[in-house]
């Protein structure tokens, strides 16, 4: 029977009744070890005030030296084992599976530093989540209601900014199968931003024995590349998937400000805009009277530059093309029979500096 801590103090937020002898209380870090050894403090009798969450028949609970052997009646998740042993002095109890022992689990703290650097956040809870993430190392507000998609979210005036759902390496097996992963992620995908989260290694996926390891590795890889807006992440444990939730939803809250892309030098800001010239002069009519101009053009001093060039670059331009004229008029002089090209003398008497 798994039931949740009515105590708030405590940072196990469940308790287990194991049916051995007279039955084994503990309050537990969570309610199967699905990717670590889970640690049990042990409890003389059952709180008051636990809400019962689950209730499992179970095949066999026997005693087998430091360890008490616990069989569910269930497909999966079934088989586990509370171990009594030492540690630092002092007696404890770890709730383990068959595939913790094989898997290596990383020492990993997380940081209780706020994301993004706001103060409270609320997020909301699928109602049909049964073992929601509770934040505990977090300013984090959770309510619980009915969500269109997902099992975390944050909304804003009614309208839902970003969604989160929540998998295990069991749960995620079974809907890809299925084919409810499929939908899953169609709905995900309508909303602005979304993700989804495994509580487990993507090397998992490579050791499993019921179902062929590179059916399911081809059918994320197709998930994936059909709903590239929502990304699948394997978060290695249940306490870093809870944190990477977490970061996620508070940066959709605050998304980070970016940069100006013209930035005046000087002021720090955007490069204002150019003040309006002058007024332009009236222009002298024939009579004597100022008249405006009907029209004027909208010419910049560059503009102006080629319109009207200096008399210098005209200079430039003659003594540049003189030697290629006189070679033409020299050519057509032999060609004519040593009679000169009027039409050649003239730009060359004109033009040649």
């Amino acid at each position: 029977m798994i039931a949740s801590n009515p105590d708030p103090d405590s940072r196990l937020p469940y308790v287990i009744r194991v049916p051995y002898g007279n039955g084994l209380v503990f309050r537990a870090g969570d309610t199967w070890p699905r990717t670590k050894a889970v640690y049990c403090h042990p409890l003389e009798e059952w709180p008051a005030g636990a809400e019962v969450l689950e209730r499992v028949p179970v095949k066999s609970c026997q005693r087998r030296g430091a360890a008490v052997d616990l069989v569910l009646d269930r497909g999966r998740e079934n088989r586990s084992q509370f171990v009594f042993t030492t540690a630092r002095g002092r007696d404890v109890v770890f709730w383990q599976g068959p595939r913790t022992r094989k898997q290596a689990r990383p020492g990993v703290r997380t940081p209780t530093a706020r994301a993004a650097g706001i103060r409270g956040l609320e997020i909301v809870v699928d109602s049909h989540e049964r073992y929601a993430y509770r934040f505990a190392g977090q300013q984090v507000n959770t309510v619980k209601r009915p969500l269109r998609a997902g099992d975390y979210g944050v909304e804003h005036d009614g309208r839902l900014l970003a969604a989160v759902e929540r998998k295990s390496l069991a749960d995620l097996i079974g809907s890809l199968t299925s084919g409810k992963l499929k939908y899953a992620l169609g709905e995900l995908a309508a909303l602005p931003r979304a993700a989804i989260v495994v509580e487990d290694r993507y090397s998992q996926v490579f050791k499993l024995d019921r179902v062929r390891p590179a059916v399911v590795a081809d059918g994320l890889a197709e998930l994936q590349v059909h709903y590239p807006s929502v990304p699948i992440v394997f978060c290695e444990s249940r306490q870093l998937a809870e944190e990477w939730t977490y970061r996620y939803l508070r940066r959709r809250v605050r998304p980070r400000a970016r940069p100006h892309r013209y930035r005046c030098p000087d002021r720090g800001g955007p490069w204002p805009r150019s003040a309006p010239g002058p007024a332009p002069a009236a222009w002298p009519s024939p009579t004597g009277a100022a008249s405006p101009p009907t029209s004027w053009p909208r010419t910049t001093p560059r503009t102006r530059a080629r319109r009207a060039p200096r008399a210098a670059d005209l200079t430039v331009t003659a003594a540049s093309l003189a030697p290629r004229l006189l070679l033409s008029w020299c050519r057509q002089t032999v060609d004519c029979r040593h009679q000169p090209d009027r039409r050649l003398l003239g730009p060359l008497s004109v033009d040649t500096p």
